[in-house]
C-alpha cells in the first residue's frame, strides 16, 4: 500500500486527508517512482478549492516531485529502474509512490538533491519559459516581477539579474522586500499603491517592456499601467483570484499592449522542449546563477498546515513536503 493525501470534496485545507491507497502499477509507457520529496505550489490550492477543475474525486493533488524509479512499463525507454528523476506537471504528487508517464520525467543531476529537485521543477521551469520564451529578457531590460519573494519570484529575480536585467520586485511586506533584494531585485516595492509611480520614477518615465504577474485580480490593472507601449503582460497565476473579464479595448488605450496567459504544460508539451527547459534550469542552478531557496519543509501528512501557510502568505521561496 501507498500513503497519500487525497481530497474527497473541494474546500479549504481541512479537506486534505492522509490515507492509505493501493500502490499503482505502471502501464506500458509509465514509470513508478518512490518520492523523496514533493513540491508545494499555488496550483495545488486551485485544484483543492475547485478553481481548477479536477479530473475526478477522490483526487491526489500535487504536480511536482523528485525520487527514484522503482518500476517501468514494457515500452519505457526514457528512464530505467534506479534513476534519480524529477518532474513537474502531471497531477498526483502528494503520495509516497506514484505512477507517471515516463516521458514527463527528467533525470536529476547527481549534484542536485531530491529536495532541491522537488522545489525547483515547476517553479524553475516556469521561470525559464517566462524569461527565455514568453519574453526573452536581455541585458539592459528593466522588468517587473510580482510576488518577488515567492518561489518563482526569487528564481526570476536571480535569473534576470544574471542576464543583465534590472528587476523591480513587488512584495507584500518589508521583510519580503529585503529577501527579494538579496536575490537580485534592484528595487523592491511593497504593495501596488505606489507601484506605477515607482516604475515611472525608476525608468525615467519609459516604463517596462514586460510584467510577470502571478497574483491575478488584485494587481492586474496596476501591472498594465507599468507597461511601455507595445509591452507584454504575462499573467501566469491567480493568487488573489482570477482576473475579471475586461474590455480588450483597454489594451489599445494603454499603448497597444500584449497580454498572455501562459502555462508550463504548453511550453513543455513536447518531450524535446521539456528536456531543453529542464537542462537550462539545471545549468543555471549548477552554475550558481540561480540558488533554490527551500525555506519551509513539512511532512507530507501535514500538507494541510503547509496550505494554510502558503495561502496566508507566510512562506518565502520554496516549500517541500517529505513523505
Amino acid at each position: 500500500m501507498t500513503k497519500a493525501i487525497r481530497i474527497h470534496a473541494n474546500g479549504g485545507p481541512e479537506v486534505l486527508v492522509w490515507e492509505e491507497v493501493p500502490t499503482p502499477e505502471p502501464g506500458p509507457t509509465e514509470a513508478l517512482i518512490k518520492h523523496h520529496a514533493v513540491g508545494l505550489n499555488y496550483i495545488d490550492v486551485y485544484f483543492r478549492n475547485g478553481l481548477y477543475k479536477a479530473p475526478g474525486l477522490p483526487l491526489i493533488i500535487g504536480q511536482e516531485g523528485a525520487g527514484t524509479v522503482t518500476a517501468v512499463g514494457s515500452a519505457v525507454t526514457d528512464v530505467v529502474v534506479g534513476d534519480r528523476v524529477a518532474y513537474a506537471g502531471p497531477i498526483g504528487g502528494y503520495a509516497t509512490d506514484r505512477v507517471i508517464a515516463a516521458d514527463r520525467l527528467v533525470k536529476l543531476p547527481v549534484a542536485i538533491s531530491f529536495e532541491t529537485g522537488a522545489a525547483m521543477m515547476l517553479q524553475g521551469m516556469t521561470a525559464q519559459y517566462l524569461i527565455r520564451r514568453t519574453y526573452p529578457v536581455k541585458s539592459g531590460d528593466t522588468i517587473v516581477v510580482h510576488a518577488a519573494a515567492g518561489g518563482v519570484g526569487l528564481i526570476l529575480c536571480q535569473w534576470a539579474k544574471a542576464l543583465g536585467a534590472t528587476v523591480i520586485g513587488v512584495v507584500s511586506s518589508e521583510a519580503k522586500a529585503e529577501l527579494a533584494r538579496a536575490h537580485g531585485a534592484a528595487h523592491a516595492v511593497v504593495g501596488t499603491a505606489r507601484l506605477v509611480a515607482e516604475v515611472k520614477r525608476i525608468t525615467g518615465g519609459a516604463m517596462v517592456p514586460v510584467v510577470y504577474d502571478s497574483v491575478g485580480r488584485d494587481t492586474f490593472t496596476a501591472s498594465l499601467d507599468c507597461l511601455a507601449p507595445l509591452g507584454l503582460m504575462a499573467s501566469y497565476g491567480n493568487a488573489s483570484g482570477p482576473v475579471a473579464p475586461f474590455d480588450l479595448g483597454v489594451l489599445a488605450a494603454k499603448g497597444s499592449l500584449y497580454l498572455t496567459r501562459p502555462t508550463l504544460a504548453t511550453y513543455t508539451a513536447k518531450r524535446a522542449d521539456l528536456e531543453r527547459v529542464a537542462a537550462d534550469l539545471f545549468d543555471a542552478v549548477r552554475s550558481g546563477a540561480v540558488k533554490i531557496q527551500v525555506n519551509q519543509t513539512y511532512a507530507l501528512k501535514d500538507a494541510a498546515a503547509a496550505h494554510v501557510a502558503l495561502e496566508g502568505r507566510q512562506t518565502t521561496g520554496s516549500t517541500v513536503l517529505v513523505p
